[in-house]
């Protein structure tokens, strides 16, 4: 899908309210022509609204380019797009952007969307919890979790966080395919809990028939299993688009951060108001509304940044043989896969 971003007609007003025509260029100036760029992002969600902000609000026509956003429909076919130069910069998991590197395909992450994993909720059945049989994650032993695929984000969620648990080896984790057939599952009672998105705990909560066993947005569960930030979102190119092309690069970081300003300076409501029509149109606006407050309260970065110390957070539960080896891993570190210089020049703006 390409989206057109309408530019404004500026126009000088003298002290005395008179409007002044617009000088004529100097002999000789043009004004650059704008660059022009692909960006893919890797599903249609209220999750990616900074983007979303970006393109409706014509940031992205103040910085001089001309954006062409594509629905990418997941994070491999985002990471594919951009290793075939198909894209300019793509938005999916950072853990994407990992294993573009290891692939052989050095990749840098520019932007950070959030501070948590919002897909990494577990939940169960209401009845399961109001009888007893199912009050916290320790109790899902002998039990089974639902998951997408073997070695999926979602399975590294579940795998992770049983884990923590001490459960790992007594859980059975089952791959099921998509989301609607892991909330049909759980629903039926084929399965005992799901790693689950924030549209399925809405619509489950809805329902009457859901009960979330572990939060993403409650603070304290969340640094209990993960320690603190995680970064799962994020834009990333490849390395050498980084290092030849970093003014346009700047000006696409730039368009993000004011994005993200007028996000942490909305309500879920104003937020919607931006971005519904035009980007989210296909969901029910009181199910954006809920998924925006949720977002805000715990999920999205304010800042956009990407620390040392969440990098690592993020390769330390994709590591041991989880998703990677430790010395795949090692290939990949913080400094070779994450830049933050453009999004600093961009706040000092």
């Amino acid at each position: 899908m390409s989206v057109e971003i309408n530019r404004r007609n500026f126009m000088t007003i003298s002290a005395g309210g008179a409007v002044l025509a617009a000088l004529p260029a100097a002999p000789g100036w043009t004004k650059a022509a704008a660059a022009k760029l692909d960006y893919g992002v890797a599903s249609i969600d209220p999750l990616y609204a900074v983007a979303y902000v970006a393109l409706q609000k014509g940031f992205f026509s103040q910085e001089n380019l001309d954006v062409n956003y594509l629905n990418t429909q997941s994070g491999p076919r985002t990471k594919q797009l951009l290793a075939a130069s198909q894209i300019f910069v793509g938005t999916s998991g950072v853990s994407d952007a990992v294993a573009l590197s290891i692939a052989g395909k050095q990749a840098k992450v520019v932007f950070g969307f959030d501070q948590r994993v919002p897909f990494a909720n577990i939940m169960i059945r209401k009845d399961d919890y109001d009888a007893g049989r199912i009050r916290s994650v320790k109790d899902l032993a002998g039990k089974s979790i639902a998951v997408t695929q073997p070695q999926a984000a979602t399975w590294l969620m579940a795998t992770y966080i049983a884990t923590k648990f001490d459960i790992v080896d007594k859980t059975k984790i089952l791959g099921l395919g998509d989301f609607a057939t892991m909330l049909g599952a759980l629903k039926s009672g084929r399965v005992d809990a799901a790693i689950s998105t924030i549209s399925m705990i809405d619509s489950a909560h809805q329902e009457g028939w859901g009960h979330t066993l572990f939060d993403v947005t409650d603070e304290a569960e969340w640094n209990t299993v993960f320690g603190g930030n995680v970064p799962e979102v994020g834009c990333y190119m490849l390395e050498e688009t980084a290092e030849k092309q970093g003014d346009t690069v700047q000006a696409f970081v730039n368009a993000m951060s004011k994005a993200q300003a007028v996000l942490n300076a909305s309500t879920p409501e104003q937020i919607s108001d931006i971005i519904f029509k035009d980007y989210l149109g296909g969901y029910e606006r009181p199910a954006i509304l809920r998924a925006l407050n949720v977002y805000k309260k715990g999920v999205w970065s304010q800042s956009n940044e990407i620390s040392a110390e969440s990098y690592n957070r993020l390769t330390s539960i994709m590591s041991q043989g989880k998703m990677y080896t430790d010395a795949e891993l090692a290939k990949v570190p913080f400094e070779r896969m994450v830049d933050m210089k453009f999004l600093a020049k961009a706040k000092r703006a």
